[in-house]
């Protein structure tokens, strides 16, 4: 069995690795599986327009597979985690962002609803699978 190789996302990574000792992402031969990825900041901040929020965890996950060396060309499963419902809007950001993203891929993708995420402000949390080459 391969041994894993644990990644922290330089900025918000490092606070989180220190301050409540968790890894961005595990690779592990050719998969990297990453934790769940917020529309953060490296202060934290979420914006208040939730397509921006959502804009903010797709940039988040794409630092968070570069330090891992995968990208979005490479992520083959998506879980993404919902506050809030599923307003129209999150579908159709969701949708526009992946097809920026990965324009010649479909994913699978999961989509859960759930209570409350990690920071109180937070209405979505984002993460992936990738299978690098």
């Amino acid at each position: 069995m391969e041994k894993p190789e644990f990644f922290v996302t330089p900025g918000y990574g490092e606070y989180l690795l220190n301050k409540l000792h968790y890894s961005q992402a595990v690779k592990i031969g050719n998969r990297v599986e990453t934790s769940g990825q917020g529309g953060w900041d490296d202060d934290f901040q979420i914006p208040e327009s939730l397509a921006d929020e959502i804009a903010q965890a797709f940039r988040n996950v794409e630092r968070t597979l570069a330090s891992a060396g995968a990208s979005w060309e490479h992520v083959v499963h998506v879980n993404s985690y919902h506050v809030g419902g599923f307003p129209p809007e999150v579908n159709d950001v969701m949708v526009k962002l992946y097809r920026h993203y990965m324009p010649d891929r479909a994913p699978i993708w999961t989509q859960v609803g759930v209570a409350a995420l990690g920071l109180s402000t937070m209405r979505i949390e984002i993460r992936v699978t990738a299978i690098t080459s």
